[in-house]
């Protein structure tokens, strides 16, 4: 049986533990405000995400003056059995470079009406 959100692509392949970890590896300085809305997740929620991931290995935090800087640690293994003896950064490595590629926009729509023509005498 298939459920209607597996159908309707509700569903995302990264969590959102990897969704920070990927954002973070994009930009180091990015504050837990900044990240949350680019991973469509609350800011407590984002916190408790690098919580985890600092106590896991996956980063370290550490306060630059007010800001916080995040540093990745690429050698850390993931965490499944079905990954077992592979690291993390050849992934992030990947996802950080296709998010930061320049991709050419898709040609924008134009949000005038269109006008209809009248026709006239016929």
């Amino acid at each position: 049986m298939v459920l209607s959100d597996e159908r309707d692509g509700s569903w995302t392949l990264l969590t959102g533990h990897g969704h920070v970890l990927v954002e973070i590896a994009r930009n180091p300085h990015a504050r837990i405000r900044d990240i949350s809305p680019v991973v469509d997740l609350t800011e407590r929620t984002v916190q408790a995400i690098v919580a985890d991931l600092e106590a896991a290995g996956y980063l370290t935090r550490t306060r630059v003056g007010r800001r916080t800087r995040y540093t990745v640690n690429p050698d850390t293994p993931f965490r499944h059995s079905a990954q077992d003896g592979l690291q993390v950064g050849p992934l992030l490595d990947v996802l950080t470079a296709m998010a930061d590629a320049e991709v050419p926009a898709p040609a924008a729509r134009s949000h005038q009406p269109r006008r209809v023509r009248s026709r006239r005498g016929s």
